[in-house]
């Protein structure tokens, strides 16, 4: 039997509500038709998909077979994404390179403030 895609979407998303449940984890969601709150998750997401979950990715030591793999392909990636990877908003220095500077320049009893 052939579902219509919008079935399809909202049996898929009852089912995902429901594992989601039974494992214990609570879900964000947004107000409706408000994609704001989706939008860094979803870039960040395709990220990952194009750099660390795709074929040709440098991050994966070849198929991932288990959760082990992807973990690990993961882990690989989120280390990279945080630490070495060239920000050009930030001056093309890695983000926790930014970071140690931005905090060695301020002192912990000085007010916080973004230049």
């Amino acid at each position: 039997m052939l579902h219509r895609p919008v079935e399809l979407a909202q049996y898929t998303a009852l089912r995902f509500e429901e594992t989601l449940f039974l494992q214990g984890i609570r879900p964000s969601i947004g107000s409706v038709a408000d994609a704001y709150d989706n939008a860094l998750a979803e870039t960040t997401i395709g990220l990952y998909k194009a750099e660390c979950i795709a074929d040709a990715s440098p991050f994966r030591k070849g198929p991932l077979r288990t959760v082990s793999d992807i973990e690990e392909a993961t882990s690989a990636w989120v280390h990279w994404y945080n630490t070495g990877r060239l920000m050009h908003r930030l001056g093309r220095i890695p983000p926790a390179e930014y970071g140690a500077k931005y905090y060695a320049e301020h002192r912990a009893d000085q007010p916080v403030a973004h230049k």
